[in-house]
């Protein structure tokens, strides 16, 4: 049988998200001292959770913070059953954190062992329900295979097997479920285009869904969105995603994270009315932010155009912000565009505006900001001009006097040309004088 959506790049796609074997190249070491490594940890569960410690291991500055990450991703993975993942994270700690660190060799041959006992096994009673032809017991066959290869590290074929399922799904639930665990592993192998397929898929079940499930999707959805670059839908998912969601989605996403993308995605790409009506005054979305006071906070200060408190947010988060999984690569595009939009919303209602009060105003040196206005003017998102030797910012605002007298004379000519041709097709029709078309002649 032929199975939808291959996944040819699984291990490099779950290196890039922090789980294999596979070497990186170097990024830039990340200092966050303020991260507290076992609290964060602590807010997911699952494979996820390993993704992130890893993930902090490779990316952090701080040699304290990257040894405690290591320790707590190796404890973890000794309760599981990924022997590969065991091997990758021993070599990264590589004797530092003592011989009780080291591979466990006796431990991986032990688990390797039961594992093919256990895949055996699986394959034996999925091959007896296919002869039988027992629909749901070969559903709950492949979903018992998934499970295994996904507990074994084996994201690629949980993948093929949770996508097999499909054919034997004989209820709505049966397919939420099968949707739920595609999204799970194809959010672990950087697959987002198909989280996107199957979310569509879950919600256009005929059965009403659950409230968690909802929210599980929606916050699913946001991932993709976000990971592709649609920073507004993105935005759009997370600001809807229920409450319920709560700890019942720790092996993909924890609540404050919810606060974080859906903040930061909404600032940089809501209009004022948008944010008023879909942040700050979302009851819904308000309980998010609670979990996260500083995310609260900046946002409150960029609607009250307190731009300079709210920059000085966005800074103190974004070391921690560059340690997270999913949203480490958006950091940069995010703030930038952020910035950019305080930058024109500042300049909006004035018709001049000093450039040394806005550069107080924005924390930054004149010479920096002069820069930033000469591009936002360039790429015509600002309508102004600058006075570079007085340091004034004159905005060209449309001559609206001379713009109404414009359009009032465009109007007059219309209605006048109107006007003519209704005359000139009555004075034809009251003389007869109509063309009619001649017969034919044979």
């Amino acid at each position: 049988m032929d199975v939808e959506g291959e996944v040819p790049a699984a291990a490099a796609a779950a290196v890039a998200n922090g789980l294999g074997g596979g070497e990186e190249t170097a990024p830039a070491p990340v200092s966050a001292e303020q991260l507290d490594v076992e609290a964060y940890a602590a807010q997911y569960s699952g494979r996820t959770r390993l993704a992130r410690l890893i993930f902090i291991a490779d990316r952090c500055g701080v040699e304290a913070m990257k040894l405690e990450a290591l320790r707590m991703a190796y404890d973890e993975i000794k309760r599981g059953e990924d022997t590969q993942l065991h091997r990758d994270v021993a070599s990264k700690i590589s004797g530092r954190l003592g011989p009780r660190y080291g591979l466990d060799q006796a431990w991986a041959d032990t688990v390797n062992r039961r594992a093919e006992q256990r895949k055996e096994k699986l394959e034996t009673e999925l091959n007896g329900y296919r002869t039988n032809l027992i629909k749901e017991s070969i559903r709950m066959g492949y979903n018992d295979m998934g499970d295994f290869f996904y507990a074994h590290g084996q994201l690629s074929e949980a993948f093929k097997s949770y996508i097999r399922t499909r054919d034997y799904c004989t209820t709505s639930k049966h397919i939420v479920q099968m949707c739920m665990n595609v999204i799970l592993v194809s959010i672990e192998l950087g697959q987002f285009a198909h989280v996107s397929n199957y979310v569509s898929k879950a919600e256009q079940t005929p059965d009403t869904l659950d409230p968690i499930v909802v929210a599980k999707l929606r916050a699913a959805a946001g991932l993709a969105y976000l990971e592709t670059k649609k920073y507004k839908l993105a935005a759009r998912k997370f600001v809807e995603t229920g409450i319920e969601l709560g700890n019942n989605y720790s092996e993909v996403i924890a609540p404050q994270d919810v606060a974080v993308y859906g903040a930061l995605c909404a600032l940089a790409s809501f209009d004022r009315s948008d944010l008023k009506s879909k942040v700050i005054d979302n009851i819904n979305f308000r309980n998010f932010l609670e979990l996260v006071p500083e995310v609260r906070e900046l946002v409150n200060d960029f609607y009250a155009s307190r731009y300079g408190s709210c920059l000085g947010h966005l800074e103190k988060l974004k070391p921690n912000l560059l340690l997270d999984i999913h949203l480490h690569e958006h950091v940069e595009t995010l703030y930038m565009d952020i910035r950019h939009k305080a930058i024109i919303q500042y300049t909006l209602p004035f018709i001049s505006v000093d450039l040394n009060t806005m550069a107080a105003a924005f924390k930054t040196s004149v010479p920096m900001l002069e820069k930033e206005i000469a591009a936002l003017i360039t790429q015509n998102k600002i309508q102004a001009r600058i006075d570079s030797h007085n340091k004034i910012l004159y905005a060209r605002h449309a001559d609206q006097r001379n713009t109404t007298f414009q359009r009032v004379l465009q109007t007059g000519n219309e209605f006048e040309r109107d006007v003519k041709s209704m005359l000139l097709r009555a004075n034809l029709l009251k003389h007869d004088y109509v063309q009619r078309t001649g017969q034919r002649k044979m």
